[in-house]
């Protein structure tokens, strides 16, 4: 469970409001990233009580990572860890996910060497003892309110009767603009019109992938993501962050569809399902 207010019990507990350690600090961050078949949440926390570091250092004590979402799920975290990462069919995110640090008991903790302790204690914290398998300590909570990096987000859409061609594509200063030369080619009078427009948007991602490699790139082949400078260009640094959010570490000429599946969310898939359904209501 997620502990979002101060519990009661019968031991000296570390959080970050706890009156029992005179150094209470137990801070976690946490950023999560994704691809089309993991999630990871890279964490970071800060302990300040030397007597709890010693426990987990000498594994008397261990690091659980608790994550809220659609169900409630628990992982085990080493000291060293960085991120963990976990595959989308073992784990349902939804747009509010909570996620909190506890740290529990491996053994029988004895508190007559904690040091770290308020003066309260000090006359018989070496009665106190904590059985295995209890909560020690909680860290702040961790909340996402869903994705702010989605791709669609990215398009405008305009008519423009002038054109020369059915649809012209844009490509804006912060936006991907899909010109139509008529409403109809839009789909508007369909249920699932957002859907039957997925083929202009997959053209709309190519064309801005590829000005972006142009742009990031010293031969316009390939884009190393580790190693190149966050973008200027607008456009340019949102497809820049929703690769790196999508754990994609290289744009090249030869990946380009490899790159918008990952972060597309398989919009050809959802045209084709939404083809076929009006194929299978037209029979």
């Amino acid at each position: 469970m997620i502990y979002k207010k101060d519990a009661n019990f019968p031991y000296p507990l570390l959080t970050n409001t706890s009156t029992s350690y005179e150094s209470s600090n137990f801070i976690l961050d946490v950023n999560l990233h994704e691809n089309s078949y993991n999630y990871r949440f890279e964490i970071s926390y800060e302990i300040d009580s030397q007597f709890v570091n010693k426990l987990i250092e000498n594994e008397q004590a261990q690091l659980v990572l608790v994550i809220q979402s659609k169900d409630n799920k628990f992982f085990y975290i080493k000291p060293e860890d960085k991120y963990i990462e976990i595959q989308k069919s073992r784990i349902s995110i939804s747009n509010r996910t909570t996620i909190q640090l506890h740290l529990q008991s491996k053994a029988e903790i004895n508190f007559k060497d904690n040091d770290d302790l308020s003066y309260f204690y000090s006359q018989f914290k070496e009665d106190i003892v904590v059985l295995r398998n209890s909560i020690l300590g909680f860290s702040n909570v961790v909340i996402f309110e869903g994705s702010s990096t989605k791709p669609l987000e990215l398009f405008e859409k305009k008519v423009n009767p002038d054109i020369k061609s059915d649809i012209k594509i844009e490509l804006g200063s912060e936006t991907i603009i899909i010109h139509y030369k008529n409403e109809q080619l839009q789909f508007n009078d369909s249920p699932m019109s957002n859907t039957l427009n997925n083929p202009y948007i997959y053209m709309g991602l190519q064309k801005a992938l590829y000005r972006f490699i142009v742009n990031n790139s010293d031969d316009g082949e390939q884009v190393d993501l580790e190693q190149i400078d966050a973008p200027t260009d607008n456009l340019d640094l949102k497809f820049y962050n929703l690769m790196k959010k999508k754990m994609i570490n290289e744009l090249s000429i030869d990946n380009i569809d490899e790159v918008i599946y990952s972060i597309s969310d398989k919009i050809l898939e959802k045209y084709a399902g939404a083809v076929r359904g009006l194929s299978l209501n037209g029979n």
